[in-house]
């Protein structure tokens, strides 16, 4: 049964453990709950904010209106021929619903294992992670149009997805809350090793024929070794999206950098690695005040311990101006500032 409450606390709700508060907040457990937020006379009058996990949010202040939380959960599974569509509800724990994937041998999202938030806020980011994108399995979506009160289903096509970009965030932003997200999944495995350390550490350890299920460890191993654990200190994951540029830039920044890291894209564009620009802006492991960036991941801000939203976006600036200044690259966050 819907439940709105007042004046409660964020803190539990965000990853960055930032103390905040909401005048309400109500968590929804089906479509059916979304419609009857929506026709409540204390949502009609106050602004709207949609979480899942609070993993890719930055508080810096109170939020003056409605945080609704969507805990839609649920997964299911058919086969189409040799592809498997698995359908997740948007509430599912996103690390959950790849762990249930491997177990089942359903190919195409073990590259993706351990990102924070849930499987609704995938689509809206596209996420990714190590040669892969949430577009590469992405069938359909359901979402909730706030407007109407009906329920759409969005295709690929739909979703105009890009880097860190789709539609959700762009022209559709604040129109529709996602409810349930289909991915087709494959039978027969094409194991993705290329990028990043997982060759590496596969070797490590000694396999040669990786599974989905080998790949999927290797890859939380790595991330568990670069990056911080929220529920032992305050952080977002990545806060800024990796630069993308153009030739002729790259070629400016590499002849004073001939050392710096970068990706060749699908639309022959370059991509530079934002950790490793950070990192030589002298920024791996500083602290100051109560937050800093992590020790062993520059891309990554923390807080310490009684950071405020501000301090860390202020920190989060001098980033940029920094690399700014060093590469002539300017930096975009990844995270939303509220």
């Amino acid at each position: 049964m819907l439940h709105i409450q007042e004046n409660i606390s964020l803190k539990p709700y965000n990853s960055f453990g930032i103390d905040v508060k909401a005048n309400y907040f109500a968590e929804i457990f089906s479509e059916a709950d979304l419609a009857a937020l929506y026709h409540n006379e204390i949502t009609q009058a106050q602004k709207n904010l949609i979480i899942g996990g609070g993993s890719n949010v930055l508080f810096t202040q109170d939020y003056n209106g409605l945080v609704i939380k969507i805990s839609i959960k649920g997964i299911e599974s058919r086969a189409d021929g040799k592809n498997i569509l698995v359908t997740a509800g948007a509430g599912e724990i996103w690390n959950d619903f790849v762990s249930y994937c491997v177990e089942n041998n359903y190919a195409g999202v073990e590259n993706l294992s351990l990102i924070p938030g849930t499987v609704g806020a995938s689509p809206i980011q596209n996420i990714g992670a190590y040669g892969v994108e949430l577009k590469d399995v992405f069938e359909s979506c359901s979402a909730f149009e706030i407007k109407t009160g009906k329920i759409k289903t969005f295709n690929f096509n739909d979703c105009h997805f890009g880097y860190r970009e789709s539609v959700f965030k762009g022209e559709l932003k604040g129109q529709y809350i996602i409810t349930s997200v289909t991915f087709h999944l494959a039978s027969e495995p094409q194991i993705n090793t290329s990028y990043g350390a997982i060759e590496a550490e596969l070797q490590n350890r000694g396999v040669e024929t990786p599974t989905i299920a080998d790949v999927s460890s290797a890859v939380a191993h790595i991330r568990v070794s670069k990056l911080p654990d929220p529920s032992t200190i305050g952080n977002a994951g990545s806060f800024f999206k990796n630069p993308v540029i153009e030739k002729y830039e790259f070629a400016a920044i590499v002849a004073k950098h001939p050392d710096v890291v970068h990706y060749p894209t699908a639309d022959d564009k370059i991509k530079l690695a934002a950790g490793w620009l950070i990192e030589q802006c002298g920024y791996k492991g500083k602290i100051e005040g109560n937050t800093g960036t992590w020790k062993n991941q520059a891309l990554v801000l923390v807080n310490h311990g009684g950071a405020t939203g501000t301090e860390v976006y202020n920190f989060s600036a001098q980033i940029i101006d920094s690399v700014k200044s060093t590469f002539g690259v300017t930096l975009e966050r990844e995270v939303n500032i509220l």
